[in-house]
């Protein structure tokens, strides 16, 4: 019996085989689209769902995608020719909220900004944030890793999981790490799978860190540089001088300038108080910090050449973190995105901006860049006509990511590595750590069947 039989049969009220929702799952966000559609979708709503459907597929030697809300920028879930697309964006129930603790057990389809919905009452959050926090789903963000703005103060994904429920290859459920904050018996395959991109197992549950909610006014610094060398250096001082904000986020002066248009100059003027040009570096500190810290990054920025502004009013505030925002409808309005992501120490960041620029007339290709400063963590946008991705980019990414590499960096920061940045991997991590990590997915995926051609070729 074949292996799409025997889901119709088993779970057919969850299956679905139309082909405008099978072509729907051959992308996702990156805007990479596989070669052929999926054999099927799978809209798992229960674990006893995933178990069945994973069985299956390890049964008939099936390829399997698990897809979380198809937010992702490297290529890391689109269903491939022949697949099982196995969705768990409808398991998406908060189970439990343990105020005591401080910590929530959550399904995988929870979308982040409702997480945060529900634990505001209980004067909690869960800290990781994506920039697509509004759509995005925990499931993904553990599956990649996710960071976002507020990785600089309080880390990445990684760090705010205490646990996980996985479906394995065979379909058997394990379950790794435990509710409490501290633990260290056996091997840490908690940290093993976040970030594993699917190719490991499937995650169908979670029990996350809820840390309490920062309370408070939040201080919040802009300000405009002349070149992006300067805003670099300031950040890299902000850093080296223990301040430590919540948000510190970089704008080169070609993503500024499509902000303006796409905002309007009057609104660029009426927000930074001045009319753009140049380079912007956001610094936000989040509640209960002192205004003097503000006012010492303000400092700092000023020495470095840049025009700032403090506010401490909400509004304000808000006005001037929609500048960052806004980054990728201007992109979009002007042509077709490929978002990419490395970072480096972020002591190098004024040399990752010059690389940067540097490629971008060598190959002439337009390459926009904004980064997450307070970590390092630099997105070139490439900019360009038409659906393809043209062959001077590929040649400039190539580029990019061995000159990161050679800063002592990483080919991402939070993205991961999908389909988009295999071919570099091996490079990145040399050639015994890369053997390493085959060995430990064929462990856990002896047939192979989770996320095939992801991540490793």
């Amino acid at each position: 019996m074949t292996a799409l039989q025997r889901l119709l049969d088993e779970v057919g009220d969850v299956v679905v085989t139309h082909p405008d929702r099978l072509e729907a799952m051959r992308t996702d966000r990156s805007g990479w689209i596989a070669a052929d559609r999926p054999l099927a979708l799978v809209e798992a709503r229960t674990v006893e769902q995933v178990q069945t459907a994973v069985g299956i597929a390890h049964e008939t030697g099936t390829p399997i995608v698990p897809r979380g809300a198809g937010t992702g920028l490297a290529g890391g879930a689109n269903g491939t020719a022949g697949s099982i697309v196995l969705s768990l964006a409808r398991m998406d129930r908060i189970l439990e909220i343990a105020s005591a603790d401080e910590y929530a057990v959550v399904q995988p389809g929870v979308i982040n900004a409702d997480l945060n919905a529900a634990l505001a009452p209980h004067g909690l959050w869960f800290a990781p944030d994506p920039v697509s926090r509004d759509i995005a789903s925990v499931g993904g963000n553990i599956a990649t890793n996710a960071g976002g703005l507020l990785c600089t103060k309080y880390g990445v994904t990684r760090e705010a999981v205490l646990a996980l429920d996985i479906v394995l290859s065979d379909g058997t459920l394990l379950r790794t790490g435990r509710q409490t904050v501290k633990g260290v018996t056996g091997l840490d395959l908690t940290a093993l799978f976040v970030g594993s991109e699917g190719t490991l197992g499937v995650v169908v549950g979670a029990v996350l860190r809820t840390p309490p909610l920062p309370q408070g006014d939040t201080t919040t610094v802009g300000a405009l540089f002349d070149d992006i060398a300067a805003a670099a250096s300031a950040a890299s001082a902000i850093t080296a001088a223990g301040l430590h904000p919540a948000v510190m986020e970089l704008i080169d002066a070609s993503t500024l300038d499509l902000i303006t248009d796409y905002l309007g100059e009057e609104t660029i003027r009426s927000t930074l108080g001045t009319s753009a040009g140049g380079s912007y570096l956001l610094v936000q500190f989040d509640a209960g910090t002192g205004s003097h810290t503000g006012l010492a990054a303000l400092s700092l920025m000023e020495d470095k050449g840049g025009a700032g502004r403090l506010s401490r009013d909400p509004d304000e505030a808000e006005a001037l973190l929609r500048i960052r925002g806004s980054v990728n409808p201007a992109l979009s309005a002007v042509g077709t995105m490929l978002i990419e992501d490395v970072a480096v120490p972020r002591s190098r960041m004024p040399d990752m901006f010059a690389a940067i620029e540097r490629i971008a007339a060598e190959h002439d290709v337009f390459i926009p860049t904004i980064a997450h400063a307070g970590d390092g963590n630099l997105h070139p946008t490439f900019v360009y006509d038409g659906p393809e991705v043209p062959e001077e980019i590929w040649a400039a990414a190539d580029e990019m990511f061995q000159t990161a590499t050679e800063l002592g960096g990483t080919l991402t920061g939070e993205h991961g590595v999908g389909v988009l940045k295999r071919q570099w991997l091996k490079g990145e991590l040399g050639d015994v750590s890369y053997r390493l990590q085959e060995q430990i997915k064929e462990v856990f995926d002896p047939r192979g069947i989770f996320n095939p051609g992801k991540v490793f070729h």
